[in-house]
């Protein structure tokens, strides 16, 4: 039997369904109240709106401004029913205005330009358009809460059109199925060449990343520098949603660590670790718990001590955040405070982790300035708790040049610690 053309599967997995839940409405967290977010890595909370808007983010991953104000204007001025009036971003359905529906159509046009490239013979020009339509659907998909059908389904096709697009260009990805508690996940490596051993990093980002959403920094950081970088998602989202987030926010990272002596191209003797947001407590938690397979780990605005444990911080936790908290927990319908009283349990402090020794490897804690999840402080304590480690904080504007040298002195530091 011939395979469904990727139109006909788009069809088939967006046809309309009755019982699809509104993103919003499917968490129920009880006497919720929302705080603001308003910085470079996370986005703004806007009033009327339930997702944080992330612009720096997703014009840096390659959303044309224009069309990504354009999408928000036709959320904003939808006459459908929504679940809750004063959020406009809550249209239920498959339909115009529905954050999914309108963000996959520009994913679904970016795919049919590709290919016509592609019949064209124009691969190199597909597969960026590709890479296009895969970060519009991840933004559907966005927050990626458990449980929503037409956020699935959009994920779905973030994956395969990013699939497509790796397989047309000039360099390799492979997968790496990874074995954990008797059930498998996936990750992904990529390769600026296959003829010798690479330095490697493994990358993740935050709870609300997708691995197809980490592309730009291997293009034009990881990559142009020599190294290979793995991604794979944390604990509950993406390839990894067997698996609830708990305080152990390492311990897919180790199963993958431990597996990667076997995978070919990469040398295990040059190994790294680099997370964003919670991403970055990962990955200290991994140095700490593998300080001889790694030979550095990086955490980049991580979510280490102070956002986990500080009152005023956590009450800056918007909605949607709280939102994702609990789906990534599997706490679906508990209060706010019993949420929350969960955040502690994380902090690489009250672990036992950082602070009360210091570990034979140099880690790098680095933010831009003004970072509500990730102060100076929590920097510092990286860097105390490492033989030499490091703290950097940047400028936070402008912001895309607070991106551009974030990742630069990552790239320096690793070619310091993995160097010949």
């Amino acid at each position: 039997m011939s395979e469904p053309s990727p139109e006909n599967l788009s069809e088939k997995l967006f046809a309309p369904r009755p019982t699809s839940k509104e993103t919003s409405n499917l968490v129920k967290i009880a006497h919720v109240r929302s705080g603001k977010v308003n910085n470079a890595l996370d986005g703004e909370s806007e009033t009327g709106w339930y997702r944080v808007l992330r612009r720096p983010q997703w014009i840096w991953q390659g959303v044309d401004p224009i069309e990504l104000e354009a999408v928000l204007a036709r959320i904003a001025s939808a006459k459908s029913p929504r679940t809750s009036e004063h959020l406009l971003d809550t249209v239920i359905g498959y339909k115009p205005g529905n954050w999914t529906y309108e963000w996959s159509q520009l994913g679904a046009d970016y795919q049919k330009q590709a290919r016509l490239l592609i019949n064209d013979g124009e691969k190199l020009k597909a597969s960026e358009l590709l890479l296009k339509a895969s970060t519009h659907y991840s933004i559907a998909a966005y927050p990626y809460i458990k449980g929503d059908q037409l956020a699935d389904q959009a994920e779905l096709q973030a994956n395969q059109s990013y699939r497509e697009a790796i397989e047309l260009r000039p360099h390799d990805m492979r997968t790496i199925n990874v074995k954990y508690e008797g059930k498998n996940f996936e990750a992904f490596i990529h390769l600026p060449r296959t003829d010798k051993l690479l330095p490697t990093v493994i990358v993740s980002g935050g709870l609300d990343t997708l691995q197809c959403d980490l592309w730009r920094l291997y293009e034009d950081y990881l990559g142009p520098a020599g190294y290979a970088m793995v991604t794979l998602d944390m604990p509950s989202v993406g390839h990894c949603d067997r698996w609830n987030l708990t305080e152990d926010t390492s311990r897919l990272h180790q199963a993958l660590l431990q597996q990667i002596r076997d995978v070919p191209w990469v040398d295990h003797h040059k190994v790294a670790m680099l997370g964003l947001r919670m991403g970055g407590n990962a990955a200290i938690r991994l140095g700490f718990m593998e300080p001889t397979r790694l030979k550095t780990c990086i955490s980049l605005g991580g979510a280490i001590h102070s956002v986990l444990t500080q009152p005023k911080l956590i009450e800056q936790i918007p909605r949607m955040y709280l939102d994702v908290l609990a789906s990534r927990m599997g706490k679906n319908g508990q209060s706010e405070t019993s949420i929350i009283s969960h955040l502690p349990a994380w902090s690489l402090k009250h672990q036992g982790i950082l602070g009360r020794r210091r570990i034979d490897m140099p880690m790098l804690g680095i933010s831009l300035k003004n970072d509500p999840v990730c102060p100076e402080s929590d920097n510092q304590l990286i860097a105390l708790s490492s033989y030499g480690g490091k703290a950097i904080t940047l400028p936070e504007k402008p912001i895309h040049d607070g991106y551009h040298r974030s990742l630069t002195t990552v790239v320096e530091w690793l070619n310091e610690q993995l160097g010949e």
